[in-house]
């Protein structure tokens, strides 16, 4: 008689478990199935069939949120961008860790799989890293395709058209325009909120890993927008430069990979946010007639030590500490450090040393043809010679 209430009791333990196990899961806000773009964004899956109609190649249809797909439709031509984007942060990552024990490898897209693997669970450096380069591609890429005309839905920024010239004291005593606003400026303002409201779906900033995630999607955007710079093109009698035209240019993603990745040497260890404190509102608000999203935002992340500076909107931040990159762990996607190049003679992360952890490394001899000497011939072809060549390599045991 006591079998089927002690049968709905351990049903009822079992089913307990599981959800406690499942709450306890990692969290990353969903928000990263997007990167699988970078591999499936090829031109002919993003083509447009007719304007105002965009044909979506399956591979690519599965990657994005129900937001993110009417963000392109509404958008035409704005997911040639995203993918370029994409694959411009995956570049630059690979670039910026290519001697390091974790080079930033990425798996071939599979559907329903994480592009940089099951690292991401992780609120590690690494994480954070990869969240900010990737917000800050969306953005580069959509603020120059909207000058170079390939989105309909915005054009360049002339918000700097209408300023009055600039002169300086001795150009305005003799009535002279030194330079003036003018040109096609690279739209910042539609590049910044598009990439808030593409790369931030599924954030909604109400655990700590969510915080982390959309305070370093942030820290890239705002790479972005600080480092852009005045050009300007002369105008006048044999050179002379009376007058400038100037416009407002992105800084070279490279820059931006290059102030990211020394971000994440300074990367700060961050806890549970003081909901006393809100970060001043100075940023582009993505959608202003919707006030819970713009919230999400106001949020001050406190240092895991005390004694260390609150980190600034351009900082980037982590919860955990990173795991070992030397052993090949299946678990975490980490291939480890076996097989790798590493420079015997240097002392940095490059070194045997420190890239082999230890285990000692592997010297080969090997010879290369390569094309040198290469001359140009009128006209047009380039003439190289096939030299041999012999290089030492070494590798990680």
């Amino acid at each position: 008689m006591s079998g089927p209430p002690i049968m709905k009791w351990l049903c009822l333990f079992v089913l307990f478990l599981c959800l406690r196990c499942e709450a306890n899961k990692p969290r990353r806000g969903r928000g990263s199935m997007w990167w699988g773009i970078a591999k499936a964004g090829e031109p002919n899956n993003l083509s447009p069939i007719s304007p105002g109609v965009l044909y979506m190649d399956p591979a690519v249809h599965a990657t994005l949120r129900r937001k993110q797909r009417r963000l392109a439709r509404e958008n035409p031509g704005v997911l040639a961008a995203v993918s370029k984007g994409a694959s411009m942060a995956v570049a630059e990552c690979q670039h910026q860790f290519k001697y390091r024990r974790w080079n930033c490898s990425t798996r071939n897209f599979l559907r329903g799989k994480n592009l940089f693997g099951k690292i991401v669970d992780r609120g590690c450096r690494e994480t954070a890293f990869i969240y900010a380069i990737t917000s800050a591609g969306v953005t580069h890429a959509v603020s120059r395709a909207c000058a170079e005309g390939s989105i309909e839905s915005c054009t360049c920024d002339y918000s700097h058209v209408d300023r009055s010239p600039h002169r300086s004291r001795a150009a305005a005593a003799a009535n002279v325009r030194v330079w003036k606003w003018g040109g096609c400026s690279d739209n910042i303002g539609f590049g910044f909120k598009f990439s808030r409201e593409f790369v931030d779906t599924g954030e909604r900033g109400k655990t700590l890993r969510e915080k982390m995630n959309l305070h370093n999607n942030e820290a890239g955007r705002m790479h972005v927008q600080t480092e852009m710079r005045q050009e300007c093109k002369c105008h006048g009698m044999s050179g002379s430069c009376t007058v400038k035209t100037c416009w407002m240019r992105l800084p070279t993603f490279r820059s931006v990979g290059d102030a990211l990745k020394d971000g994440f040497d300074g990367a700060s260890r961050v806890m549970m946010p003081n909901t006393d404190v809100e970060a001043p509102a100075q940023r582009n608000d993505a959608a202003p007639h919707r006030v819970p999203r713009r919230d999400r935002y106001r949020f001050q992340l406190r240092p895991h030590n005390p004694d260390h500076k609150t980190p600034g909107v351009k900082d980037l931040v982590y919860l955990e500490s990173s795991p070992g990159f030397c052993e090949k762990n299946p678990r975490l996607g980490i291939p480890g450090t076996h097989g790798r190049a590493c420079n015997d003679t240097s002392i940095g992360v490059d070194g045997c040393d420190l890239m082999c952890c230890g285990r000692g490394y592997r010297t080969e001899t090997m010879f290369v043809v390569e094309r040198c000497n290469c001359t140009f011939h009128w006209c047009c072809e380039v003439k190289c010679k096939l030299c041999r060549t012999e290089k030492v390599v070494h590798t990680c045991l």
